[in-house]
């Protein structure tokens, strides 16, 4: 039993052996001709009698100077600021995600139960908290509904909305 695992071993290391041999005659054969190829591209570079600093110039140039033709005024396009949206579709846009579902201690559109304790607050009150947000144990509103792009009057709007719905 040692004698066929011994003539395995053997094998093993010998074909090893032969496969690296392989491996480095691949890698010589390979090699051997870079430096005539090397001379073969050097000497057709330098056969051209051109300068190294012609060689070596750059492709193109970029001029930043200002170019000297009479160019025609350029005219901007004043738009006018985007039409901003009724509470209807602010709540449509967002607050519906934690509205309509109670989330986070939202009170939901149309509840009038959940609606009377805030509606008593007051309007500024109402206001406030949705521009600004509101962090208490009843739940979490994130300042402007959590989308910063909305204009105060829009929010504001939102809640008139929302106030309308649940009275």
């Amino acid at each position: 039993m040692t004698v066929k695992r011994n003539a395995m071993n053997v094998s093993i290391i010998l074909g090893i052996g032969i496969v690296l041999m392989l491996f480095f005659f691949v890698l010589v054969v390979h090699h051997r001709e870079i430096p005539a190829r090397v001379q073969q591209q050097r000497g057709a570079l330098l056969g051209t009698n051109s300068t190294v600093a012609e060689r070596i110039k750059p492709v193109g140039q970029v001029d930043l100077a200002p170019a000297k033709t009479q160019q025609a005024p350029v005219k901007i396009a004043v738009t006018a600021p985007p039409p901003a949206r009724d509470g209807q579709q602010v709540y449509q846009a967002g607050c519906v995600a934690c509205h309509g579902a109670g989330i986070a201690g939202a009170p939901k559109l149309g509840d009038k139960g959940q609606w009377a304790k805030r509606i008593a607050k007051g309007a500024d009150t109402l206001y406030a908290s949705a521009v600004n947000g509101v962090q208490g144990s009843g739940g979490a509103m994130p300042a402007k509904g959590g989308n910063p792009a909305l204009s105060d009057a829009e929010v504001k709007a939102a809640v008139d909305y929302m106030v309308a719905q649940s009275k």
